[in-house]
């Protein structure tokens, strides 16, 4: 029985630091590819093995560099419909009295009947979602026309918790800045995350078997 019990516990804990699935482009991280320049020394200051042109800026453009990502996502989305239905009827008999009918008793009967339907449905609704920060992306793959392929991740842990703050997608040389930074509103494809791993995280989780029957019961 405690060999169950410590494999629960093992299983329980380790649980608790899973961290969270992502939807970003992957790998996180790149190493920079190897370049193929002469690197044996001629005794000379100026080694073309480490050198970089003298008017060119520090922006990136290879694999493995490192661009900047401000983080400045403002969504707001609201919605209203209304709706409205009226139908009504209204029938009326009546048995006039006739000779030879086989019942005398129905002779005056009157027969009235009535239905009314009515429908009004009223829907609300609204979105409001700011995410401003920073994170530093590195560039995981250059594509045919030169556009980059980035992604990357940032995680913060504060006592129990980790905070998660995930940025990918594609960059247009053209919008980075002489900072090597770009706006997160102008990468393609973008795909930003924040998530958090923890016993606050947990908490606000639905626990396996209220989803279960979230997802059974019809009412």
């Amino acid at each position: 029985m405690k060999p169950l019990l410590l494999a629960l516990l093992t299983l329980l804990t380790s649980a608790c630091a899973t961290v969270p699935p992502t939807n970003v482009h992957q790998p996180m991280s790149a190493r920079p590819e190897i370049r193929h320049v002469p690197t044996q020394a001629n005794g000379a200051i100026y080694q073309i093995a480490s050198s970089r042109p003298l008017f060119e800026d520090r922006r990136a453009r290879f694999v493995g560099d490192t661009i900047t990502v401000r983080i400045t996502e403002n969504a707001r989305a609201s919605k209203s419909a209304s709706n409205k239905l009226e139908r009504s009827g209204d029938q009326t008999a009546s048995i006039t009295a006739m000779a030879g009918l086989p019942v005398s008793g129905l002779s005056g009967l009157n027969i009235n009947g009535s239905s009314a339907t009515n429908f009004d449905g009223k829907g609300q609704a609204a979105n409001n979602a700011t995410f401003n920060g920073s994170i530093t992306v590195t560039v995981i793959d250059v594509l045919p026309n030169g556009n980059l392929l980035v992604s990357g991740e940032k995680q913060i842990s504060i006592g129990a918790e980790q905070e998660f703050i995930r940025v990918s997608g594609i960059v247009n040389p053209s919008f980075v800045d002489f900072s090597n930074s770009v706006e997160s509103s102008k990468i393609a494809d973008a795909r930003i995350e924040y998530k958090s791993s923890g016993q606050l995280a947990d908490s606000q989780t639905m626990g396996w078997l209220a989803r279960f029957f979230l997802s059974v019961l019809p009412f």
